[in-house]
């Protein structure tokens, strides 16, 4: 028997991959052409006068199915006998074959589990192959049909329209990466897009502009709502007047519904001052309405202004480009002072104006492709022009969002960075904070005065109650701050190197436990807030002695006279103060509300 060799289970298992890819491709053109199918399927059934039998309705659904694409069909039948072409894209189609061509990618590019990954460029190309296939079969099957492809369009825009969709799906499976350039790229992108300053400034570039291109929309949708509620009785007639019977009226309803993303096109292209052809003779702004309209009587086109010139309600749709333009400059000062960054990573002046820049070019583009596809001629003649001029709406975006969007990024800036609006960021580093050294030395200054004071109001409080919850307080004070000797030899600390349980981070050494406000805390010049904290040694023998020597002392000779056991050791707080005479008392056991000591009963042991 023969054992194949690795390199050939290899090859074997690329041919079966880039195979899987194009069934993939196959699958998902064949899947968007079968639920088109469906659906024209089943007007035709319900309706009570067919045109014409299954096979023209395959071909007429094949033909839809390309015009989704974006392909140009062309109707015979006319009254005039010469052909007429309806370019007329349904934008609301566009987004089933779409999506079903870049779901087809990403899942042919994704590593399956126990494979390698395949080649990103092989799952694009045998994907892409796969869809086109079907493209050209539903093509050949919709020649001889009522609604005819173009031969010319089927290379642009169908075959640009399905390797966009794979090349989007490739590059989610890969991870949306922002680069590297193929190397056949320019050298000068190559070394653009290395760089990360210049990633986070496009990208920041791209999310603005989608932004702008978004509101855009969103306007053009809301002018159309507007228009149609205003003439709901043209806009119902017409309606009723294409169709006698439910079936004819299921059909308008869908045709219509698939043209709403259309009209909110229509509507951005209005508001930005072009305005849209309604024949070679008219045109809609809102300045009015010029020419004799050749309108088909349908149900959106009940949202078309009236003839002659415009009103101050016509004029109120100037609004959109300036939300739109608006959001592009909210979106960039958002990144040009972020709010979760100090002041000096903020952009500066001509980089903010340079990323608007480039954002409003970007939703300049995007207008300009919608446009472009959101009109088109139904017929050869005063159908011909019919929609918004993509030539003219481009333009007229990219002077809205660059003439309104950079002085508004600008202002957004200098208002996110004004010191009242930063001052509320406290969880901000500032960066112009003055340095370490000058802090430590004025937090030292405040600690001198603040132990004198401390020292006078000790030695005239007396008599004030232990806290039971805290009878440590002050043994600081009075073993590590006076820093007397002990009898031992060993000096008492002066001060742990950690502030004591209950004592904020920026206690200063030796203050009461639980002392807050802007005198605590400045002892400790080296101490920075939510900083590490050195190690304790509470625990080491020269503390324990010197502990051992202030109890002592304090006790008025009632303790042993040996060092403290290790034992004794392992409380990290430490016992109370036991009684002594009052004589002998500290006057930092009053000033931390310590009771006076009794000669008359001995002090506990630690």
């Amino acid at each position: 028997m023969t054992q194949r060799s690795p390199k050939a289970t290899a090859e074997r298992n690329r041919t079966l991959d880039l195979a899987s890819a194009l069934v993939r491709g196959a699958v998902a053109a064949g899947l968007g052409l079968g639920s088109l199918t469906v659906l024209v399927m089943v007007v035709w059934i319900c309706s009570p006068y067919p045109d014409s039998g299954p096979g023209g309705v395959l071909r007429a659904a094949a033909g839809v199915w390309l015009l989704a694409h974006g392909a140009g069909l062309v109707r015979p039948d006319t009254l005039s006998g010469v052909p007429a072409p309806v370019s007329l894209v349904p934008l609301l189609l566009v987004l089933g074959p779409v999506w079903l061509a870049h779901r087809a990618a990403r899942d042919a590019a994704e590593p399956e589990e126990g494979r390698t990954r395949p080649s990103q460029a092989g799952a694009f190309c045998a994907v892409t192959a796969g869809y086109l296939l079907v493209v050209a079969g539903a093509a050949a099957c919709a020649r001889g049909g009522s609604l005819r492809p173009d031969p010319d369009t089927l290379v642009f825009p169908v075959a640009l329209v399905v390797a966009g969709a794979a090349a989007a799906g490739v590059w989610t499976a890969a991870g949306r990466p922002f680069g590297p350039l193929p190397s056949w790229s320019p050298l000068v992108l190559q070394e653009a897009i290395a760089r990360t300053l210049f990633r986070d400034r496009a990208e920041a570039a791209c999310r603005s502009a989608a932004a702008g291109v978004t509101v855009l929309l969103g306007g053009g949708a809301l002018l159309v709502a507007v228009a149609l509620g205003r003439n709901a009785g043209a806009a119902q007639d017409a309606f009723l007047g294409l169709a006698g019977d439910w079936s004819g009226r299921f059909a308008v309803l869908l045709l219509a519904a698939s043209l709403v993303p259309n009209a909110a096109v229509w509507g951005a292209a209005y508001g930005l001052g072009p305005g849209f052809s309604l024949g070679t003779g008219a045109t809609a702004t809102p300045l009015g309405l010029d020419g004799t309209p050749a309108v088909p009587r349908f149900p959106l086109l009940a949202a078309v202004p009236d003839q002659g010139p415009g009103s101050l309600l016509n004029g109120a749709a100037l609004a959109v480009p300036v939300a739109a333009a608006l959001a592009v400059a909210w979106f960039t000062a958002r990144r040009a002072a972020p709010a979760d960054a100090p002041r000096a990573q903020a952009w500066s002046t001509r980089e903010t104006v340079r990323v608007t820049l480039l954002a409003a070019l970007g939703c300049a583009a995007g207008t300009a492709l919608l446009t472009a596809v959101a009109g088109g001629p139904l017929g050869t003649g005063a159908l011909r022009e019919f929609g918004p001029v993509w030539w003219l709406a481009g333009p007229a975006a990219l002077a809205w969002t660059a003439g309104l969007g950079v002085p508004a990024a600008l202002l957004l800036r200098l208002w996110r960075l004004r010191n009242p609006g930063w001052a509320w960021r406290r969880d901000v580093p500032e960066a112009d904070e003055p340095p370490a050294t000058e802090r430590a030395t004025a937090r030292a200054a405040a600690a001198v005065e603040a132990e004198a004071e401390e020292k006078t109001e000790a030695e005239a409080v007396i008599g004030r109650r232990r806290r039971w919850w805290a009878p440590w307080r002050g043994r600081g004070g009075a073993a590590g701050v006076a820093g007397d000797a002990a009898p031992g030899g060993n000096a008492a600390p002066a001060a742990s190197s950690v502030p004591a349980p209950g004592t904020p981070p920026d206690a200063a050494p030796g203050a009461p436990v639980g002392t807050v406000g802007p005198g605590a805390g400045r002892g400790d010049a080296g101490f920075e807030p939510y900083d590490f904290l050195p190690t304790d040694p509470w625990h080491e023998k020269d503390f324990r002695e010197a502990r051992w020597a202030s109890l002592k002392r304090g006790s008025g000779g009632l303790m042993a006279d040996f060092p403290a056991d290790a034992a004794d050791a392992a409380d990290p707080v430490g016992p109370a103060a036991p009684a002594g005479p009052v004589d002998c008392a500290d006057p930092a056991d009053f000033a931390a509300g310590r009771p006076a000591p009794d000669p008359d009963r001995p002090g506990p042991t630690p």
